[in-house]
């Protein structure tokens, strides 16, 4: 992947039928090997970032008629010479061509080849890379947030401004091993304390919002669990306002988990439904159902638990369920919203009093007539993200950036440590190069063959 020499190539659309289809190549002898192929303008002689129309022949046989975009490195998206073949979007045409390209001394591009090329040739350091994958792989407008904010460098930013604090500090460290006979400080330690101290928040600030990074990276599962007829699913479908479940008024209808996307404010949510949990079923189906329920609670990220008001008015033994649950959601760290189904069969006055304890805590709506469906996806936005979604800044998306920041962390807390028991320069530099290694290696100032051969390895093809 590292032979920089050659000229790649390779489809950068999906597969499938479509209206255009485009064919990408970069390297040296890009516009060399496609000015071979056009029948239009002489590609050698034209200025970069302009369009060509002409047609690509296999000898005298016409493939198809193309437009040809034509950039010239540096000022290309790999440093390169690009071209950009767009055809019609049929396979057999894009095959044709890229076969012709092949031919003609390109050779075919290994997944995330292109952009690994920009980032060896310094177009995008190795978190504007990723924020490329993650861009192309964003399934909501959060998602679409946090890798536009990265791959215009904002991430970077704040390293790079970590980065340099420190690096002021360590050189004054290091001076001072160099005059170590004279027992001299050159570095300030009440000014490089504070610095310490206002990198650990920025560090753990960045570390806390891996969690909510997560989320808008990979969706928040949402269990749906309750009795049987608490409405579970009448629920799934009004969150969907289409009729995707099964509803019946007989017990035990949902039978297996159902699992739908909904997107909230930007934010994607997978929510599912389950059996219906109660206590002395026989049926060896619905046991099954029952299992896959707990386990679907198990695993979620936030658990709704639905709750059939109308039975909580007639029974004792239901509304103390309802606080049961309560109690155990919070002993295990479960994040959870309790919602009281069938608020239009009830006096609403009553069912404040039946759970006056908690009342404040649930969520009163009408599955079958949707009402307060629209608060019920408000709390549930809120419980995930805490208000911090719309912030300005970085949010960590990346098990590598994360991983790599608790290593600046560690290193952080040892200078601390250092400072605080006034241990030898040499000891602090040391400290301070394994915290500027480890924030190098985020952005691939610091990197390796094999680490990029991995991250690169899950790009698409083309890109």
């Amino acid at each position: 992947m590292f032979n920089l020499n050659d000229t790649i190539v390779a489809i950068a659309t999906p597969p499938g039928e479509g209206a255009i289809g485009i064919i990408r190549l970069s390297g040296s002898d890009a516009i060399t090997i496609t000015n071979t192929l056009f029948a239009g303008k002489d590609l050698t002689k034209q200025q970069s970032h302009t369009l060509h129309f002409g047609k690509i022949k296999d000898g005298d046989k016409i493939i198809d008629e193309v437009v040809v975009s034509l950039y010239k490195g540096p000022k290309s998206y790999t440093g390169e010479d690009v071209t950009e073949i767009s055809c019609h979007g049929s396979d057999y045409v894009l095959e044709q061509v890229l076969n012709l390209c092949i031919e003609h001394g390109a050779r075919m591009a290994q997944p995330g080849e292109f952009t690994l090329r920009a980032f060896l040739k310094g177009k995008l350091d190795l978190t504007q890379a990723e924020a490329v994958a993650d861009l192309i792989a964003s399934q909501s407008g959060a998602a679409h947030k946090a890798a536009i904010h990265n791959l215009r460098g904002g991430f970077s930013e704040d390293l790079k401004e970590m980065r340099e604090q420190l690096i002021q500090f360590s050189a004054l460290i290091e001076l001072e091993l160099d005059f170590s006979q004279e027992d001299v400080e050159f570095a300030d330690r009440t000014k490089f304390y504070e610095l310490i101290q206002r990198l650990t928040i920025a560090t753990q600030q960045l570390l806390d919002s891996f969690r909510l990074g997560n989320v808008i990276k990979n969706g928040v599962s949402v269990a749906i669990i309750g009795r049987p007829n608490a409405g579970k699913s009448t629920l799934l479908n009004a969150l969907l306002n289409e009729e995707r479940a099964i509803v019946s008024d007989i017990a035990g209808t949902t039978r297996d988990t159902i699992e739908e996307v909904l997107n909230i404010n930007g934010l994607l949510f997978r929510l599912i439904d389950t059996a219906g949990i109660r206590e002395h079923s026989t049926d060896v189906i619905e046991l099954q159902g029952i299992e896959r329920s707990v386990a679907a609670m198990n695993k979620a990220d936030v658990v709704v638990y639905l709750f059939d008001l109308v039975e909580s008015q007639k029974s004792k033994v239901e509304s103390e369920r309802v606080l049961e649950q309560k109690g155990t959601f919070e002993a295990a760290g479960i994040k959870y919203l309790l919602v009281g189904n069938k608020v239009d069969d009830i006096d609403i006055n009553e069912a404040m009093e039946t759970f006056k304890p908690i009342a404040k805590d649930v969520l009163f709506i009408s599955a079958k007539n949707k009402e307060n469906i629209h608060q019920l996806k408000d709390a549930l936005y809120d419980l995930v993200t805490e208000g911090k979604v719309k912030q300005e800044g970085t949010i960590i998306t990346n098990a590598r950036h994360y991983s790599a920041l608790q290593e600046v962390l560690t290193s952080l807390h040892d200078i601390k440590t250092g400072l605080d028991n006034d241990i030898s320069s040499d000891l602090i530099a040391l400290d301070i190069r394994t915290c500027l290694y480890a924030l190098g290696e985020i952005t691939g100032e610091v990197t390796t063959e094999d680490k990029l051969d991995y991250i690169f390895s899950k790009f698409c093809i083309g890109k």
